[in-house]
């Protein structure tokens, strides 16, 4: 698995649906498209997640976005949609078989507690960390994303927009970004123009940290 975007963070536009918005992501820049699997305004079904990307270019990966899904659920999504990454709550995958050149994003969802301590927990080499739910613009405490941040790859979401992914980096400094709802106009429909906002402030605060 890539440990990186194409130019230093990894950025993941999720909740895609259209061709539209695939191609908008893809020309902006994006490293990873996410298809949700599960209910929600966003859902597509393994065959059309297949037919979407098709002709996806060499290097954008797929990610399947699932919530507690059943082996037949997954296997379904894994035979017909192939994805690159799964994306799925830490506890889902246990009774899932996942392939070796399938990676894994476990979930992990902020407990919003003021005594949060992560110094005991074993996180996994990649990780998604967001809000108490998913899909509608929570976000999570960004110093509990920071204090994990610099021990693991960790991907930030929930609640972040084009107005907010450059000071959310600059705070977490987070291995990447994710945005569904961030970037849509209404529940399930993205805005090619929101897409491409986001990806260029959050290729924008790269330069700014680095400097």
């Amino acid at each position: 698995m890539e440990s990186s975007g194409a130019f230093g963070m990894f950025i993941k536009i999720c909740g895609l649906n259209t061709e539209e918005s695939i191609q908008a992501a893809v020309a902006a820049g994006a490293d990873a498209l996410g298809f949700v699997f599960a209910d929600s305004p966003r859902q597509v079904t393994p065959a059309q997640a297949a037919g979407l990307t098709k002709n996806l270019p060499v290097g954008v990966a797929k990610v399947a976005v699932m919530l507690h899904p059943t082996a037949a659920e997954w296997n379904a999504v894994r035979d017909e949609f192939c994805p690159n990454w799964l994306q799925a709550d830490a506890d889902d995958f246990a009774g899932l078989q996942v392939p070796e050149n399938i990676g894994y994003f476990p979930v992990y969802r902020d407990r919003m507690s003021a005594d949060f301590d992560n110094d005991d927990i074993h996180w996994p080499e990649h990780m998604l960390f967001e809000g108490v739910r998913s899909g509608v613009g929570l976000k999570p405490d960004w110093d509990h994303a920071a204090q994990i941040a610099h021990r693991t790859c960790l991907m930030l979401a929930g609640g972040l927009t084009p107005e907010n992914v450059q000071e959310a980096i600059i705070c977490v400094h987070p291995w990447g970004v994710d945005v569904s709802s961030g970037v849509e106009i209404s529940p399930g429909v993205k805005d090619p123009e929101k897409i491409a906002a986001f990806i260029t402030a959050a290729r924008e605060a790269e330069g700014l940290h680095a400097g």
